[in-house]
């Protein structure tokens, strides 16, 4: 079953393209990131998806209904939740209150007290949000996002501010939230976010769809070569090196690309151990999700001016009530 289908979608303002025809599908229970450098479409992608702007034209379906139908869009409403980037929320009522105040805009919401356990702010919930941290205020963002028990999330860049501690709980809250059946909408800068929570990716570039997979296969990282990089050890060259392999100097660090490395690992040790020597720095790496995504993306980059093209007098108004 699918929870997302876009097919098609395009959208102009005056004569820029911001989305060219952009085709991905989304399945129940799956965590989907959607990636793309500043100004790829992204934001329209998402806005659309959830309602609040329309599409020119494709064909998009959202839990089975149209969000572009004012009728379908007020009961999507119901039946998924949003983590934005940029949330209103009174700042002189508690957490606590925060929270059960959007419990009510939904007809079968989650325990209040949960949802705090969940998102770990048990300690704050009587905390007013104006002296909350980055953190903690976003964390009472995920927590306004999850209180409706929604079907489907929007995950708009959901641990922006987290220190590395904060971001592993925040995904543990993630994981758990898949496992109960909870479809997930993904965008983040971080390729280990990525790495960690997405069963499935696409990069959006240029208002097009330019490379979609598993994050073990985006951009053939799966068939990709195996660097080895180790120190040449002290009295040796290049060429008394027992492999044959294709190989190249950084100062004394020497880099091997080869299509399976544990034969070369094993003649390259062997050599090693029988000079009595070691060889330092030794790692064994295929092409980090990372590395893979900025390839893709390179040739898409923008300049600045011409990015960001909703951002002013363009963007709608995406809060929850």
């Amino acid at each position: 079953m699918t929870a997302v289908v876009v097919e098609g979608l395009q959208k102009t303002y005056g004569s820029h393209e911001v989305l060219r025809g952009i085709d991905f599908t989304v399945t129940e229970g799956e965590i989907f990131a959607l990636l793309g450098p500043n100004g790829a479409g992204k934001t329209t992608t998402l806005e659309i998806l959830e309602g609040f702007r329309g599409r020119d034209k494709g064909r998009v379906e959202v839990l089975g209904l149209d969000p572009g139908v004012p009728g379908d869009s007020r009961q999507l409403r119901e039946r998924m939740g949003l983590v934005l980037q940029d949330i209103a929320v009174e700042p002189y009522l508690s957490v606590r209150e925060t929270i059960a105040r959007n419990a009510g805009y939904y007809r079968a919401p989650r325990d209040v007290d949960e949802v705090i356990e969940l998102v770990g702010l048990r300690e704050k919930r009587a905390a007013k949000v104006k002296d909350l941290s980055g953190g903690q205020k976003r964390r009472l963002d995920l927590a306004l996002g999850v209180v409706g028990d929604p079907q489907l999330l929007f995950l708009d860049e959901p641990t922006t501010g987290f220190d590395p501690s904060a971001r592993r709980s925040a995904w543990e809250v993630v994981r758990d939230l898949r496992a109960s059946g909870t479809t997930i909408v993904l965008t983040t800068h971080y390729m280990d976010e990525v790495q960690a929570l997405a069963d499935s990716v696409a990069v959006i570039a240029d208002g097009r769809i330019v490379e979609s997979g598993t994050p073990a296969t985006l951009g053939g990282r799966d068939s990709a070569f195996a660097r080895i990089r180790f120190e040449l050890p002290p009295g040796t060259e290049v060429s008394d090196l027992p492999v044959r392999a294709s190989t190249a100097t950084e100062g004394a660090l020497v880099t091997i690309e080869v299509e399976e490395p544990t034969a070369v690992l094993h003649s390259l040790t062997d050599w090693a151990l029988r000079r009595g020597t070691t060889l330092q720095r030794l790692t064994v790496e295929r092409p980090s999700l990372e590395d893979v995504y900025l390839e893709i993306t390179r040739s898409f980059e923008r300049e600045p001016s011409q990015q960001s093209v909703t951002a002013r007098g363009h963007r709608p108004n995406r809060s929850r009530s």
